[in-house]
């Protein structure tokens, strides 16, 4: 296991299309074929970070406020502060982050990807999301 790096201490605006978003990277660790990195995320009330879907897997810690996490499907579902999920990978597992609380959502992510693969990439919102957002 070799660390790589560290990204500068602090936050930085995450890229469209995500809106009141913005992260820091703490660690990134490198094994054979695969890239460990632990992110931390902060959603400004009202904020977004856009439909997009993951390579890897992602293990998520919430805190500060609840997060509002919809998928394909549009159903809506909720992790309130202090919870932990697993998010798949794969473009079945399309998402968007929301914060639809009065304060800031502040999320610990440790992404396990495929090396060398982007954090997230963007897909167009679901037509069921134009409705109900």
């Amino acid at each position: 296991m070799t660390l790589f790096g560290r990204e500068p201490r602090g936050f930085r605006p995450n890229p469209a299309p995500a809106v009141g978003t913005r992260s820091r990277i703490l660690l990134r660790f490198r094994v054979p074929g695969w890239d460990l990195i632990v992110r931390q995320t902060i959603v400004e009330p009202g904020g977004d970070s856009g439909w997009h879907y993951h390579d890897g897997t992602l293990f998520v810690l919430v805190t500060g406020s609840t997060l509002s996490h919809p998928g394909l499907d549009c159903v809506p579902v909720s992790y309130r502060p202090g919870r932990m999920f697993r998010e798949p990978a794969g473009r079945a597992h399309a998402h968007t982050a929301r914060n639809r609380t009065r304060k800031p959502l502040r999320l610990t992510v440790v992404h396990l990807r495929p090396k060398g693969s982007p954090l997230s990439r963007p897909v167009p919102g679901p037509e069921c999301d134009r409705t109900v957002s």
